[in-house]
């Protein structure tokens, strides 16, 4: 199987891509509720309100972060961490987007080829 390369595809494919990878994971997606329910939330206090020990949760964080989904501020021992709200608009567009283009009716009808 021949696999296509990144550059193949446009820069908004490649981030809407990115983007649904990260919430592929229903632990990324509480911490990004959780997060969008409070305005900071310290690193320990996410663990403390998930199934889910310190470490998992730090991953997870990492890889929201390492998108700049979230942003994290060191204070003292602790990180603070919330929501990139300006890429999280843009996201939204995209994915609003990308979905109405999806289910805009298809233009084939029951008499054509195809048995959709």
């Amino acid at each position: 199987m021949t696999y296509a390369r990144l550059t193949d595809f446009t820069a908004e494919q490649q981030q809407l891509a990115r983007m649904a990878k990260a919430l592929a994971h229903p632990a990324r997606v509480a911490i990004i509720q959780l997060l969008a329910s409070k305005t900071t939330c310290i690193s320990g206090d996410i663990a403390a309100e998930l199934p889910l020990s310190r470490t998992t949760v730090s991953q997870h964080l990492q890889e929201l972060k390492a998108l700049d989904l979230i942003r994290g501020e060191i204070d003292g021992l602790t990180v603070c961490y919330c929501l990139n709200t300006p890429l999280w608009q843009q996201v939204q567009q995209q994915f609003a987007g990308f979905f109405a283009q999806a289910t805009t009716p298809a233009s084939c009808s029951p008499a054509d080829a195809c048995n959709c």
